[in-house]
C-alpha cells in the first residue's frame, strides 16, 4: 500500500520568505554588508593636559616681552582595532592656535608630548614627542596649525586598552610649567 503525499496548506509567511531571498542574497556582496562589519572600536579618553595646554615664550634681552603665545586645542582623532587583535590604534591630529608678540617672528616649532597613561594607577605607560610648526604670514598676528597625523597603538585586550587615557600637551621647560601653574587655566 502506497500513500500519496498530501498537499501542504498555503502559508503566506513562506511566500514572504521567498520574496526576501533576493534581498538576503545581496547581503554577502560588496562593501555594504552590515552583517559582516565589525562594530565601532572603543576609544580611550583623549585629553589635553591642563598644565601644558598653553605655551608662552619670551624674547631675549632685558625687556622680556612676549614673543609667542600658543594654545593647544582638543585633537581630532579616531579609533580602530589594531591588526591581529593587537589592541587599539588611535589616530590623532594635534591642533594649535598661536599669537605672536611684537617682533619679527615668522615661524615657530612648538614641541609637544603624547603620553598613554593608566588612569587607575596614574602612571605613564608610553610617551612620545613631536613638533607642530606655526607660520605667520605677512603682518598676521594670529594663526592656527595642525601637526602630522599620528597613530598611537595601545596594545593588549581591547576593553583594557579603551580604559587608558591619551594625554597631549606642550613640552614645557620647568620655568614654563611653573608659570602655567601659577597663572592657572586661561
Amino acid at each position: 500500500m502506497t500513500r500519496t503525499p498530501r498537499p501542504r496548506p498555503f502559508r503566506p509567511a513562506a511566500l514572504l520568505a521567498l520574496s526576501l531571498l533576493p534581498l538576503l542574497g545581496a547581503c554577502g556582496r560588496g562593501g555594504g554588508d552590515i552583517l559582516s562589519q565589525r562594530p565601532q572600536a572603543p576609544c580611550p579618553r583623549v585629553a589635553v593636559l591642563a598644565d601644558a595646554v598653553d605655551l608662552t615664550r619670551y624674547g631675549a634681552g632685558a625687556s622680556g616681552a612676549v614673543e609667542l603665545q600658543a594654545r593647544m586645542l582638543q585633537p581630532v582623532g579616531s579609533c580602530d582595532y589594531a591588526p591581529g587583535s593587537a589592541g587599539l590604534d588611535v589616530t590623532l591630529v594635534v591642533q594649535v592656535e598661536a599669537e605672536r608678540g611684537i617682533g619679527t617672528l615668522r615661524t615657530a616649532d612648538l614641541p609637544y608630548v603624547v603620553a598613554v597613561t593608566d588612569e587607575a594607577e596614574g602612571r605613564v605607560l608610553n610617551r612620545g614627542a613631536d613638533t607642530v610648526r606655526v607660520i605667520f604670514a605677512g603682518n598676521e598676528r594670529r594663526t592656527a596649525a595642525q601637526g602630522e597625523q599620528m597613530m598611537v597603538r595601545i596594545p593588549g585586550d581591547v576593553r583594557r586598552a579603551a580604559e587608558k587615557v591619551v594625554l597631549i600637551g606642550f613640552q614645557l621647560t620647568p620655568e614654563e610649567l611653573a608659570a602655567n601653574r601659577r597663572r592657572g587655566p586661561r
